[in-house]
Parts: structure tokens; sequence; C-alpha cells
């Protein structure tokens, strides 16, 4: 278990938190939005705790009080505004994924029995489609985009003006209600199809507990700006950005999309944020690629060597270049969500960039464990936060074991799914389903899904996330899959394969060849490298080359089973080793 390291603002519920930063920073600047090149509209906290107890009287007003109510949108201040609105008084809230085509959408907003929902323009034609089939609950559309109310839509920002209006009058239910910090008060639906997909229910206690226990160990403040980018809906972004940067008295901004990353990052001068591995590992690939454009790689390895055991703040200012091609002003960059290559993460800190890995699971609110600047070590989750407890189970001779955690920020339950509940939850400790080795300092290394395990028939385990790691840092390649695949009559008899996503356009670049034949031989040529550092046992025997993406979750993570039913429909693949 982790000890905290900085001092940090006890909160016993979201409203709670609100009321707290908001007394602490008042006239900070909570969201920076570009309306226009140039120009910026900035809103203060004090502002955003108004919309808030403005919006929750109106909700209430409508008959919501102690009802489902989802969101759905792209990232922006609205969305961030209605969650809070809806958690801090008015009911129940359910983020929804921004990804989902109509039937899935339809399928969950049935489920969760929600009877309001809050959406972004792009969504009105398929939630009005929904509402009026009269599928579940759903009565109420209200738009983030309206100005004011249509027919059969509200308008947020009209809501808004209602509920000030309401409160100059006197109503006061939403601004007194209080909450029960134990009583399920956020759904989240686990990612996968709309019919196993588990619905966790988390409570404030769960999301406050992770709050305090993330501010106690990251070098986060109110001067800090926080980049939002990856998908709102999800628990990662939800607490360890929008929350936590609400709880600072923080600057949250908004991304472009994923090709404006840097862009954005100099021009709002951002200092936090948390993201996944693959978008670290592009924004690494794009720094080198300036380096070899201007002839200076050489230099850049030659002076990474020279200072590998400089401090922090001296490798800062050595490498200032790199750090003003990320805006000059990152202070912590978290990855999360996914597995982070362990060389490129050293590279990060080379450069003297803060980078630390974070892990969690939507049932933990999320986060478990994260790496500090006091507590580091490259490859590892770092220590558990402080208020949870952590062990390995069911270990093997070389001490791994499934992970097993236990804190005030593990989830009340599968909502409605008792059975699912109780093969997650023995004896208040969560069975989080991955393999990991805990060392003697307490700093945690995860080796693999438990169920991602591949078993040959000497009885050897392959994790395949350990030789994807290997193939990805092939020049060129994108992604990669690994897999078993049965190869005679004997079921035991498994072998192991890979499926390679490859960037064309690097490929012919870096290799120097035209054809796909030419194309495949040198990616099957490093494949055969690799294989060649490995024991035999794992060997990649075949190997599916593509230029199509694997299909994953909207936090990038990869859906595995989902791949590899593909792979063994529709795939061809070539030999790489007999």
């Amino acid at each position: 278990m982790g000890k905290r390291i900085y001092e940090y603002t006890k909160i016993k519920d979201l409203k709670d938190m609100l009321k707290k930063s908001g007394e602490q920073y008042p006239n900070n600047t909570a969201y920076k939005i570009r309306i226009e090149n140039g120009k910026y509209k900035k809103i203060t906290h004090k502002e955003v705790r108004e919309m808030i107890d403005n919006l929750g009287t109106a909700l209430i007003n409508m008959g919501l009080k102690g009802k489902r109510i989802a969101v759905i949108g792209e990232n922006r201040y609205e969305w961030e505004i209605a969650y809070l609105a809806i958690a801090c008084g008015t009911g129940i809230v359910v983020p929804l994924d921004k990804s989902l085509p109509e039937n899935e959408l339809s399928k969950l907003i049935e489920r969760s029995q929600v009877e309001a929902i809050f959406y972004t323009e792009k969504y009105e034609k398929t939630l009005e489609n929904i509402k009026y089939k009269g599928i579940g609950k759903l009565k109420h559309l209200i738009s983030m985009d309206l100005k004011t109310h249509k027919s059969g839509i509200y308008s947020q920002r009209e809501l808004i003006q209602t509920g000030k209006k309401l409160i100059e009058k006197g109503n006061k239910e939403f601004i007194n209600a209080k909450i029960d910090p134990e009583a399920m008060n956020i759904m989240l639906f686990t990612s996968g199809t709309t019919s196993d997909a588990k619905v966790v229910a988390l409570c404030h206690r769960n999301l406050c507990s992770n709050l305090m226990d993330i501010a106690s160990v990251l070098d986060v403040d109110s001067s800090d700006v926080f980049l939002s980018f990856l998908p709102i809906h999800h628990v990662f972004e939800c607490t360890v950005g929008f929350l936590f940067s609400l709880y600072k008295g923080a600057t949250t901004v908004f991304c472009d999309g994923i090709r404006h990353i840097r862009e954005n990052m100099n021009e709002y001068k951002v200092s936090v944020m948390a993201s996944v591995p693959a978008i670290y590992e592009s924004l690494f690939k794009s720094i080198i690629k300036e380096y070899e454009k201007e002839g200076k790689l050489q230099e850049l390895i030659e002076k990474e060597e020279k200072y590998k055991d400089a401090s922090m703040e001296e490798k800062k200012k050595v490498f200032k270049e790199i750090h003003n091609m990320l805006g000059g002003h990152v202070k912590l960059l978290i990855s999360g969500a996914a597995s982070l290559d362990a060389g490129i993460e050293q590279r990060y800190r080379n450069f003297g960039i803060n980078l630390v890995q974070g892990y969690g699971l939507t049932e933990t609110s999320p986060v478990i464990a994260i790496g500090t600047k006091q507590n580091y070590r490259v490859g590892s989750i770092g220590k558990t936060v402080p208020s949870v407890s952590a062990k390995v189970v069911d270990c093997d001779e070389n001490g791994m074991g499934e992970l097993v955690v236990k804190g005030p920020n593990i989830m009340l339950e599968y909502f409605e799914n008792k059975k699912a509940t109780q093969e997650a939850l023995i004896d208040d400790w969560f069975y989080t389903g991955d393999l990991a080795i805990i060392d003697k300092d307490g700093y945690i290394f995860i080796c693999g899904r438990k169920k991602s395990v591949i078993v040959l028939k000497n009885g050897k385990n392959i994790f395949p996330e350990e030789i994807e790691k290997l193939i990805n840092r092939i020049e060129g390649v994108n992604e990669s899959l690994i897999y078993g695949k049965q190869v005679s009559n004997n079921k035991e008899d498994i072998k192991i394969y890979a499926k390679v996503v490859y960037d064309k356009e690097v490929v012919k670049n870096a290799y120097k060849v035209k054809t796909e034949q030419e194309i495949y031989d040198a990616i099957k040529s490093k494949i055969k490298e690799i294989n060649r550092t490995m024991p035999a046992y794992k060997a990649i025997r075949g190997m599916i080359l593509t230029e199509t993406p694997l299909i994953k979750t909207t936090t990038n993570k990869i859906k595995r089973e989902k791949n590899i039913e593909a792979i063994m429909k529709e795939e061809r693949v070539e030999t790489v080793s007999e």
C-alpha cells in the first residue's frame, strides 16, 4: 500500500467536493474553450457550481428526483455539468458510450431504464427514434446544443436559466439535497456487447475515496491544465480527468481529436494528461521522426546515454527542445487502460518527462495503483493508492498469481447480477482477472489477463501481451495480436500465431520495399529475429499481415476474443517458421 505524499481535501461525496473546492478556487478557470481563432471562453469554478445547482433544480422540477438519467456525447463541459447535476442531488447518472450504433444504444437505454437523456446534436435523430418507439422508460430528451426548447426536446441552456429563476424564488430542493454516499448513484456499463455488458454500480464513496487517494500521491495543483481526450463516459477519463481536475481547482481543455494532440498541448500549455499507451507511443514516434528528418537522431541517443543518471529536473533542461514539442509545460502524463511498452516508458523518463503508469478497472472507480515521483519503477504500475490493499492468489513457482484488491473504491455490485457479483467479490476482495507479481517493495507488475493466457501441451504458459510488445517495436507495425491455434487433431497441440497491423508507407520507406510480397518478407524477417530471442515453444509459427486495425473498445483496448473470432472465420495465415 502506498503512502500519502501530498496534502488533500477530505470529501464525503461529490456534492461536498464541489462545495469545498468551489470555496477554495472560486475564480480559477475551470474550462477554457476556443470559440474562434485567438479567442476563448473561460468558465470559472464558481460559475460551474452555479450551473450545476441551476440545472439540478430544473431537473427535480421536471419530476426527475430519484430517476435514472443518461448522458451521451463528445467530451465537453456541458456533459460534465449534466453528470454532476444528476449525481449531486437529482438521481442516478448513466454515462453511455458515444460510439455505439443505434440498436446497441437502444438496448442499453432499455436495460438501464433511464427516463431522460442529455445528448449532443449528433445523437438527436437516433434518440428521437428510440424515444418514439416507446423503448424502456425514456420520456425526456435534453439537448446540449439547443439554445431554447423545441417540440419534444429540452434545451440544457434553457433548463439552467429555468433553475436559476426557481432558486431566486426560494427553491432549495437540489441545493439542500442530502447524498447517501453508500447508495448506487452511478451506473456504468462494462465494455462488451449489449447483451453481456455488466452494469457496475458505483456510489459517491467509491469515487471520492479514489479522488482523495490520487490527490495524496500525485503532484497536481490548481495551476495545472488538463487535456481531456479519452471518451468521458469511461471511468478512467471521468475520475482521473474530469472529476480530479474540478477537485483540484485546475483547468480542463478539450482535445480537437487524435491528430491535434500535440497542437492542443502547445495551444493550451497543457501540464497534465491521462491517456492510453497508443497515444504516448504515437507522440514518441512523432518526436523521433522529427529528429530523424533533421539528422539529429544519433546525437539524441548519445545525449540520452550521457544523462541517463541525471535528475529529472536536469534532464528537463537538457531535453528542453523535446519538452517544447509537447507544449513546454508538461508536468505529468498518466498512462492507463492497457500496458505501456517499458522501452518507450524509459525513453520518456530519459527526456525528463514524468510519464507514470496507472492501473484500475471500472469496478474499482478506477485507480488501484499508480506510479509516482517517489515510488516509481519502469514496467511497474507502481504501488497501490493509500486506501487500497492488494495481494496475489493461486501463485505459481515465480510468485505470479491473480491480483485481488480491497478498498473503499470497490464497486457495490454488478447491478441485478448476483452470480457475477459473487464470482468477482469474495470476502470483500475483488478478483481483477489480471495476473501479476508483487515484488518485495510492494511494486506491482501486471503480466497479462488470466483468460488470455495460452496453455501449451507441455504445460508452458504464453502471455500474449509479452510477445505483442516485441512485435509492436518493429518499425512500421501499428499493433498486433498473439493467439493460439490448434495445428493437428490433438486439441492440446497449440502453436503461436500473430496478426500484425502495419503502416504501408512507413514499411516501404523503412525497408526500401515496394511489392506486397516484399513487404510481407520484410516483416516476416523481423518476426524471425524475435523468434530467435525466445524459447522455441514461444516462437511465432504463422502470421497474418493486414492494414486493417484490430477491433478495439473506445479507450483503445484490444477486444481479444472478438479479434480471434474474426481471425478463425476469415483470415488466411502464412507460415513464418516450421
